[in-house]
């Protein structure tokens, strides 16, 4: 159960370097505008609100990362959780505020990532 908990933090953080690397660096560029489906406008004038989201995404990832190498053991495990909780936190507000497959993609990997830390602890 540990280790699926575990390739399921380290896969949601992978998302949120992910998340970090398409609102801060390539936000307006082709890539950015297709996957948020914006025009070229929109994408300039949300550039700065976009790093700034980015930017927390970073962070989400660096405490899920941290809580893959914390010890003592049971000092990641309360990493984990914490983590692990602000990322669904986060993606609940994304599905109820802009889109609900939000929920799915960055709330998914995390929500069995709380279920597996929890099952293995």
């Amino acid at each position: 159960m540990a280790m699926v908990a575990n390739i399921l933090i380290a896969l949601t953080a992978l998302l949120h370097i992910g998340f970090l690397v398409l609102e801060m660096f390539l936000w307006t560029g082709p890539q950015g505008r297709k996957v948020f489906r914006m025009t070229a406008e929109q994408a300039q004038a949300t550039k700065v609100l976009a790093a700034n989201q980015g930017l927390y995404n970073g962070f989400l990832a660096a405490g899920l990362v941290w809580s893959l190498i914390a010890s003592p053991p049971e000092f990641a495990v309360q990493l984990k959780l914490f983590f692990l909780v602000c990322v669904i936190v986060a993606a609940i507000y994304g599905a109820w505020s802009v889109k609900p497959r939000i929920l799915l993609v960055q709330g998914g990997p995390a929500i069995l990532g709380l279920v597996f830390t929890l099952l293995a602890f």
